[in-house]
């Protein structure tokens, strides 16, 4: 019964993506839990989560460790990693897997300097966290991990302040269906939950992951909100046990990489060219006060395409799967 209510749902169509090609395996043991990924011509980065100090390990791009970028500060759950264009590295520690945290943070590591924290409080209680996006202009977006289904996308009300806290605002939400790519922890449950996300290097599209596939956002304007009401590409990433990270190469290839130790990192070539942005419509589905987050009638379907009442029976269904799978997660 559960599989079937799963099953319900519009799923968006892969688009002839390729399958991932295997580039190298992180064989450091360092490297065990990366949960963040980026990437520039030279050289990719990369995250643990936990830890007591923050680590962003520089990797060649045939998984060596090339250097360690360190900072004393210590973060509580650093689930992400986004690189801006003036090559600040943004560390999302924003994981919350028990929904206890009163602020969550962002550490800003710029080249050869020191890292700035900065405190962030959501408006309606905690949150748990695993994505990061920047936009062209820097402003980060948090995307939330939602065991209930549905995962709600938030960004700072104001300009960031040092320690700060700096409230966030919800400006949209984000639904995606159950898929039937293999991997995960969770089984199928976890085709739903949204655990990273990345930036091409223009900023037109975004890409939001879960454990078992990618999501492709096209953004003609650079707009986050109103390109994931859009129809995403969907690329699957099979058979990775816990896949958490994503990046974009500059030349628009998408990498990607499992917890784990010896974990590969995969790529699939040319992915940002898969999503036709010259044609993107210039309002999402919905038009602006669906884009904005505004609550769908109670008879109206969800971005999903389930009917918001059956929804709710395929929430709980997944809850009880999630609450035994996610309990053997290692998190902090």
């Amino acid at each position: 019964m559960l599989a079937l209510l799963l099953a319900a749902g519009a799923v968006p169509a892969s688009a002839q993506a390729p399958a991932p090609d295997t580039v190298c395996s992180l064989g450091d043991e360092r490297l065990a839990e990366v949960s963040g990924l980026a990437a520039d011509d030279g050289s990719w980065y990369a995250v643990n989560d936990g830890g007591t100090s923050i680590e962003i390990f520089v990797l060649g791009k045939d998984c060596s460790v090339q250097d360690v970028l360190t900072d004393p500060t210590d973060p509580y759950d650093v689930e992400d990693l986004a690189l801006a264009p003036d090559g600040t590295l943004w560390l999302g520690d924003t994981g919350d897997n028990r929904k206890r945290r009163d602020t969550v943070a962002l550490h800003a590591v710029p080249p050869g300097g020191q890292a700035t924290l900065y405190r962030l409080t959501y408006p309606d209680g905690a949150h748990d966290a695993e994505a990061l996006l920047l936009d062209r202009a820097g402003t980060p977006y948090l995307i939330t991990k939602n065991v209930l289904g549905g995962s709600a996308v938030y960004r700072p009300s104001a300009p960031l302040a040092s320690p700060g806290p700096t409230p966030l605002e919800k400006v949209g939400s984000l639904s995606l269906s159950a898929t039937d790519t293999p991997g995960g922890p969770v089984g199928t449950a976890g085709s739903m939950l949204v655990t990273g996300a990345a930036t091409n290097a223009d900023g037109s599209v975004f890409a939001v992951r879960t454990y078992t596939d990618a999501y492709l956002y096209p953004a003609p304007d650079g707009d986050v909100v109103a390109a994931l009401q859009r129809s995403p590409v969907r690329v699957p990433l099979p058979d990775e046990a816990q896949g958490e990270a994503i990046a974009f190469e500059p030349d628009g290839s998408l990498l990607s990489v499992s917890e784990g130790a010896g974990s590969p990192v995969r790529v699939v070539r040319g992915a940002a060219g898969l999503v036709d942005v010259e044609t993107a419509p210039s309002e999402p589905a919905g038009g602006p006060e669906e884009a904005a987050g505004s609550p769908a009638p109670a008879a109206e379907q969800d971005s999903s395409g389930v009917p918001v009442l059956p929804g709710i029976a395929i929430a709980v269904g997944v809850a009880a799967v999630l609450v035994f799978g996610l309990s053997r997660l290692r998190r902090r």
